[in-house]
């Protein structure tokens, strides 16, 4: 009995050892790979088809006390939300302007709108690695124009860390031209981006249409900010949504969500193309950082890039998100970045 007892001890401690760290699971048939932090869900990568999404994202995002810092609608709706668009899922990486293509705009539910549109199709998963500090996934794509022919091969490594308070996403996305030159003209609809949860919007009294307890879009006259909370601050000091068009090393959005004070972080990196980027972060909920538009980002004050990648060339981009649970201080991100840019 004594032994069955020391049996059932290991074998529980062996799990618990198991849980600890960053883990990584990839559901084949669910089409995701789960990560989780000491055994608590962090995020996933899915990429359910073109039937679903027109690209791979990172989805749902959590806090370390297991909030979701990314919006519900409309893979899974919670109340309050905004109904806007429906191609804001998650976190994802692409753009408005590719040879032509909108990549960023592509939806099943957008109507009569814009094209023409490419789709990200994920083509699989390279390598996955689970760790004690960190885990690491590399995964390829296809960057597909209206025809279905691929004019990108895309190949990204996320490694995601995650101790105390603190949980975070590096994004290490290399684009490969294939058989012809690929031309990002600016365009304002780039590059990579988070969709946040209805708390770290920043409040608004615009009439607006948002979700009910069903899922159900409804139409306000005047929105509730009863726990909207957020608030942009860039690297250069720019705060609220002046820091539309600017450009800055890093952008912090903070807020609170369901009593736990939160901020989200995104890093540029020197070695990036357009550094240090222009952000495209909104009020109602968009939080992006676009590299490859001057002109439209600057209103005209900036010459426009147009940016060329040759065929047969490769072009990397280099993120990373910090997600604190409680307030980080301006020179803290700024030792991140130092942190970051030796990598």
């Amino acid at each position: 009995m004594k032994n069955l007892v020391l049996s059932f001890t290991l074998l529980a401690s062996v799990a618990t050892a198991q849980k600890q760290g960053v883990v990584l699971t990839h559901q084949e048939a669910q089409k995701r790979v789960e990560v989780t932090v000491d055994g608590k869900p962090f995020t996933a990568y899915i990429y359910p088809g073109p039937e679903v999404l027109k690209k791979p994202v990172l989805y749902p995002i959590r806090t370390a006390g297991g909030n979701f810092i990314t919006r519900g609608w409309p893979m899974d709706p919670r109340p309050g939300e905004r109904v806007d668009h429906p191609h804001h899922v998650g976190m994802w990486f692409n753009y408005g302007d590719v040879n032509g293509h909108d990549f960023w705009n592509n939806s099943n539910d957008v109507k009569g709108h814009g094209g023409p549109f490419g789709t990200i199709v994920h083509t699989g998963v390279k390598s996955m690695k689970s760790g004690k500090d960190q885990g690491e996934l590399t995964v390829t794509a296809d960057w597909l124009d209206k025809d279905g022919k691929p004019m990108l091969q895309e190949t990204t490594t996320f490694i995601f860390r995650g101790q105390g308070n603190e949980r975070s996403i590096d994004r290490t996305t290399t684009l490969k031209a294939l058989d012809k030159d690929v031309t990002f003209k600016d365009n304002k609809e780039g590059m990579v981006a988070i969709r946040v949860a209805r708390q770290l919007e920043h409040p608004s009294n615009k009439p607006e249409v948002f979700t009910d307890a069903g899922g159900v879009a409804t139409k306000v006259a005047q929105m509730d900010n009863t726990g909207v909370t957020g608030h942009y601050k860039s690297s250069e000091g720019v705060e609220g949504e002046s820091v539309w068009g600017k450009r800055a090393k890093w952008m912090n959005l903070t807020g609170t969500i369901n009593g736990e004070p939160v901020s989200v972080a995104i890093l540029d990196h020197p070695k990036n193309v357009g550094y240090p980027t222009y952000w495209h972060s909104r009020g109602y909920g968009l939080y992006a950082a676009n590299p490859l538009a001057p002109s439209v980002m600057s209103e005209g004050k900036d010459k426009p890039m147009n940016y060329v990648l040759p065929a047969g060339k490769s072009v990397t981009f280099q993120y990373r998100v910090l997600i604190t649970s409680g307030p980080v201080a301006d020179d803290a991100l700024n030792q991140k970045v130092n942190q970051f840019t030796r990598l």
